[in-house]
């Protein structure tokens, strides 16, 4: 299948793929890995602290879970919006488990690591992905996904005002790094 069909814009693609999907086809289903998979990849492996290994690992399971949940979206032509929030769900929520853990483990300096990506920035990437956990989350949903505090408050079960209070440690720490 062809990623770019002239004439039919990407919610009518992606909902055309998700009916055909829905009937089975694992070629449309994997039309709609290839559209979305290089868009969400920055985003969890800003989430993961630049974790490359675990940002794909991420990635693999919320197009397993889209796969096994495909019936359950409601508007087809909204699957790169529903894709996303299931990729973000999973990647809070893994982390909520790795917290339950071990604190010490992640105590030690790491490297800054870089992108596995064109980034049009090296040293900011590096710099988000070294923000504490929470603050880095926030700062990502926030600055770069576009969610609303009272989003992220819902998503990551936390209160508004720590989520708006994380943003400013988060863009402090920023403007420390980069300074």
């Amino acid at each position: 299948m062809d990623a770019a069909l002239p004439g039919i814009d990407a919610c009518q693609r992606d909902a055309d793929w998700v009916q055909s999907a829905r009937a089975g086809c694992q070629q449309s289903f994997q039309a709609l890995y290839q559209s979305h998979a290089g868009r969400l990849m920055p985003t969890l492996w800003r989430m993961s602290g630049g974790d490359v290994g675990r940002a794909q690992d991420w990635l693999q399971e919320s197009f397993l879970k889209a796969w096994h949940y495909l019936d359950q979206l409601d508007d087809p032509r909204r699957f790169g919006a529903w894709l996303k929030r299931l990729a973000i769900n999973l990647a809070l929520s893994d982390r909520r488990k790795l917290e339950l853990v071990t604190v010490s483990e992640g105590l030690e300096l790491q490297a800054a690591p870089t992108p596995p990506w064109p980034a049009a920035d090296q040293d900011l990437e590096r710099a988000i992905a070294v923000l504490p956990e929470r603050a880095r989350q926030v700062l990502v949903l926030f600055c770069l996904e576009g969610f609303t505090h009272a989003e992220i408050a819902q998503t990551m079960k936390i209160d508004e005002g720590t989520s708006k209070g994380q943003l400013h440690r988060a863009r402090q720490l920023l403007k420390d790094a980069l300074s």
